[in-house]
């Protein structure tokens, strides 16, 4: 792609969410959401693979019926209460519309099954931006509008916990289990949104960390199925036996970073009486954490299948950049001790 045009499409990107971040208002909001889908579809359909472009049509579909649900919730909520104000919600008619168009947008269940299809017909660097970047602008209109009913937002995120973990049991193509991950990562979220925000923001903020870590890592192996991983120990040595360490900690387990924010959130439902919903929750990363397990698995201690595809590849060096890949690896395997710290950060 013409680095101008890639330029362009990144700076509209960026100027979507920042829109969005700024906006008071929701047709404001809705323009900065808008933007940011037309900035993703080029570099989505970029390869011009037919995958891809179906990728392109499932994503420009679903975003669109998003933003249409969305732009409907605003004007009944202008047409109810008479302003347009985002942190002026009142009417639980259009709160709960726009709660929905919103988990629509970022791919929660029950609206999730857009999300896998659309991250596999992906290359991993597009990939990256639809898992991380495109999360942002909906969160924080979720964030602002601060949704009422405790019900919905609970069934969402249980919902999305659940079949975040069930869905990927039986994948063996990395993107569809990475999507899958995100889901049941994005439930965690909503489950906590109403209780602490600024939990939900600490939750969001590691989950990128480790994301971003994971998808550097498939990027670098060029892997794409759980085959693959198991050839990457002949290309970068170290890095396979680190990479267990940024998957389980995905999963949540002490003494990583991933487990901070599941320990928080947990600790939360059980203050405000809600022991059930916590159990279900903690259940549910089990599952997630089965297919970390089996990743890990695949990648340190099995030997590679010895058919066609997984003949061990040439020893090419990459040229990827690995600065990034290096901080964020240290970032998504060290920071629990800095639980302390963070939480008073986000302290409200």
């Amino acid at each position: 792609m013409n680095p101008y045009i890639l330029a362009i499409l990144l700076f509209g990107l960026g100027l979507g969410t920042t829109i969005t971040f700024a906006s008071s208002h929701w047709l404001l909001a809705w323009m900065g959401l808008e933007m940011n889908t037309l900035a993703i579809i080029p570099l989505m359909a970029q390869h011009h693979h037919p995958r891809a472009v179906e990728a392109t049509t499932k994503y420009f579909l679903t975003q669109a019926t998003a933003a249409a649900m969305l732009l409907f919730a605003s004007v009944t909520n202008a047409w109810l209460s008479g302003q347009w104000d985002i942190q002026q919600m009142t009417h639980p008619l259009p709160i709960t519309i726009i709660t929905l168009a919103l988990a629509l947008k970022i791919g929660l269940a029950p609206v999730h099954a857009w999300l896998p299809e659309v991250l596999q017909g992906l290359d991993l660097t597009v990939g990256l931006i639809l898992s991380t970047w495109q999360k942002l602008a909906p969160f924080a209109l979720i964030l602002q509008i601060n949704p009422t009913n405790s019900t919905i937002l609970i069934i969402l995120g249980l919902t999305s916990t659940l079949i975040g973990g069930w869905g990927g049991l039986n994948q063996t193509q990395l993107r569809k289990i990475l999507a899958y991950s995100s889901i049941a990562h994005l439930g965690w979220m909503i489950l906590v949104l109403q209780f602490s925000p600024s939990l939900t923001l600490l939750t969001l903020l590691t989950y990128f960390v480790m994301t971003f870590s994971t998808f550097l890592v498939f990027k670098l192996n060029k892997a794409t199925t759980i085959n693959t991983l198991a050839t990457s120990w002949t290309k970068a040595p170290l890095l396979t036996s680190l990479t267990p360490l940024i998957l389980l900690s995905l999963g949540g387990l002490p003494p990583l970073t991933g487990f901070m924010p599941k320990w928080l959130i947990l600790q939360e439902l059980a203050k405000q009486d809600l022991a059930l919903t916590a159990t279900v929750a903690a259940l549910s990363a089990l599952l997630s954490l089965y297919f970390y397990l089996r990743l890990s698995y695949a990648m340190t201690l099995t030997m590679s299948p010895n058919s066609l595809s997984g003949t061990t590849p040439w020893r090419l060096s990459s040229t990827q950049l690995t600065l990034p890949l290096a901080i964020s690896t240290t970032m998504a395997i060290c920071l629990l001790p800095l639980t302390p710290a963070a939480t008073a950060l986000l302290a409200p």
